[in-house]
């Protein structure tokens, strides 16, 4: 009797975990590329994709995850493909691509100005806690949106004048108000055209220790890209870009209703006067981790609406953004170096 051939063992092949994390992955960071090409092509997307280009900077966290999901799957093409839309992301919050200050010519002097800008929410924002902020960051210049004649009221009894003597004001019941207040003589210029919410443009005479530094102060306060208003808002940004055009230093800072990462806002930083490349402060000193909308109100991830924007004479120190009670903003405070003469 001869010995019984042995049989191959044969063992079949089942999905088993690692398909299963490479197919997360790949439902993880689908909606991330689809977000990344509508940030990444320069078009005038309609209102959903805007509002939804806003939260860019939160992609990466679902492109982290889906890169750990690919690792765990063990397919190299999905971890290639993860990790390439993560450095996209990674990109995106940390750009190169920023304004910069250009460097002040030796020997010549600056004078420092200390600059906040705050929307108070029709009004409402706490106007005791405004001044105690005030004082205690040595605030020079304050722009406030959103203004109204009874916040003007309360920021009169908190003392406010008694700091910041000079007052440009146009208070409105709604949103459209506007206000200007200055330790510095101010000079109203009109304000930005076309738009129903009031944007006054101020010169300030900045003086400090016998140097003087004169620049040009917009108080921004774009429409929001909600509903109808999307047009508006474009309209508003393009306002502000052709002011960024004019003679002189420029100072831009409030509520633009748009982020870094909206095309629209991009154009306006590009919009300095012989081709120059306007300063963002929060992104030269990595302030997209610091959101300023929505400090309370809807449950949304945060994001950074409001800005301190200077034509590249201008350099900045300290950005630092601050929570004021009443409103769903946040206070944003910076020193600006402003180039004397």
């Amino acid at each position: 009797m001869t010995e019984a051939a042995a049989l191959p063992v044969v063992r079949s092949r089942r999905p088993g975990a690692p398909r299963v994390w490479t197919v997360l992955a790949l439902l993880l960071v689908l909606p991330v590329v689809v977000l990344s090409v509508f940030r990444a092509v320069p078009a005038e997307w309609p209102l959903l994709v805007v509002q939804l280009v806003a939260f860019t900077p939160w992609l990466v966290v679902p492109a982290g995850l889906a890169l750990m999901l690919a690792v765990a799957g063990r397919r190299a093409w999905a971890v290639l493909t993860t990790a390439v839309v993560l450095a996209v992301q990674l990109f995106w919050l940390f750009p190169l691509d920023y304004g910069r200050p250009e460097a002040l010519p030796e020997g010549r002097q600056a004078v420092p100005v200390t600059v906040m800008t705050l929307n108070s929410e029709f009004g409402q924002a706490d106007a005791d806690e405004v001044v105690r902020l005030v004082r205690e960051k040595s605030v020079q210049v304050l722009a406030v949106q959103e203004f109204s004649q009874a916040l003007q009221d309360r920021l009169e009894q908190a003392g406010l004048p008694r700091t910041l003597p000079h007052l440009v004001s146009d208070p409105t019941d709604d949103a459209a108000g506007n206000a200007v207040y200055s330790v510095f003589p101010l000079e109203y210029a009109g304000r930005l055209p076309d738009s129903p919410f009031h944007m006054p443009v101020v010169r300030v005479d900045a003086r400090l220790d016998g140097l003087r530094a004169a620049f040009t102060l917009t108080s921004v306060h774009t429409l929001p890209p909600v509903d109808e208003r999307l047009a508006q808002w474009r309209s508003d940004l393009e306002a502000a870009a052709r002011q960024a055009g004019a003679a002189g230093r420029q100072v831009f800072m409030g509520d633009f209703n748009a982020t870094y990462d909206h095309r629209e806002f991009r154009d306006f930083l590009a919009s300095g006067r012989d081709g120059s490349t306007l300063v963002d402060a929060g992104v030269a000193s990595w302030g997209r981790l610091s959101p300023t909308w929505p400090m309370e109100g809807p449950a949304l991830p945060g994001i950074v609406l409001d800005h301190v924007v200077t034509t590249p004479q201008i350099s900045s120190t300290g950005y630092a953004v601050h929570r004021v009670a009443g409103t769903d903003h946040a206070a944003l405070v910076a020193t600006l170096q402003v180039p004397a003469g």
